[in-house]
């Protein structure tokens, strides 16, 4: 099996690090020379993967196509691309529907739509896809947790959730920073804070099938640390304001 990327940018780089580094049976990886220095650090990185010269060459080569494009440059360049119906064709487009690809691509062939994350590298984090289709899902299965979606309109709140990534980033290098305040060397203040939060994430994922209000109140003792840093917080509006930024987000996608 021949895959192919046309978009060679952070999430192809992640996508085809993961693949490249699980047990998943792939002959070559072919990738556009969008990103000329994405694309050689790869071939650089792993002997399976070439460099096409355009994206037609990819789809004529390829039995796996993957689309990592923005929406604005899927808009230009698809529908120019002459596709084949025996593909299997998967999109990372965030506001491209399932019905503006099939329009785009021309031909019936197997069209899904998956949101993919940086961490897919390490072959971790969530994956979802929409429309269900068993072979995809075995495939991303390989990368990370795979999320099947019955209804394309929930996609954008999973898109929406992807947008906290950044803050998420943030908030770790602001405890950081603070703890370098404090006198504490960097070097091990953002190893003490990753750690933490890498721990607490996977006790969440661990306890996944409860209510995350559950390890809310397991966590916190009576006047304890946890408690106070939890009353704060509400206090000052920082949940409320993540609501409101998420809320933010999926309009900005419903618009698309």
């Amino acid at each position: 099996m021949n895959l192919g990327f046309i978009g060679t940018g952070k999430i192809t780089s992640s996508v085809v690090t993961g693949i490249c580094r699980s047990k998943i049976s792939f002959k070559k990886i072919l990738l556009s020379p969008r990103n000329r220095f994405v694309a050689m650090k790869l071939k650089k990185k792993f002997r399976k993967v070439s460099i096409a010269k355009n994206n037609q060459e990819i789809v004529n080569s390829c039995n796996w196509i993957f689309l990592a494009v923005t929406p604005s440059v899927g808009q230009k360049i698809i529908k120019n691309i002459k596709f084949k119906s025996s593909q299997t064709i998967v999109s990372f487009i965030s506001t491209m529907t399932l019905p503006q690809l099939k329009k785009a691509i021309k031909v019936k062939a197997t069209i899904v739509r998956a949101i993919p994350l940086p961490p897919i590298s390490l072959r971790k984090g969530p994956i979802p896809l929409f429309p269900p289709n068993k072979k995809i899902k075995n495939f991303f299965d390989n990368l990370g947790t795979t999320v099947e979606i019955n209804n394309e309109k929930l996609s954008k709140n999973f898109w929406s959730t992807s947008g906290m990534m950044a803050p998420f980033y943030e908030l770790l290098n602001t405890m950081s920073n603070w703890l370098v305040k404090q006198g504490i060397k960097r070097d091990k203040a953002q190893k003490y804070i990753a750690s933490l939060f890498l721990a607490l994430s996977e006790d969440a994922v661990v306890n996944s099938n409860k209510n995350l209000k559950y390890l809310v109140k397991e966590s916190q003792t009576p006047r304890g640390l946890n408690e106070q840093g939890v009353k704060e917080l509400r206090k000052y509006g920082f949940y409320k304001l993540t609501e409101k930024t998420l809320n933010s987000i999926l309009k900005r996608l419903n618009k698309v």
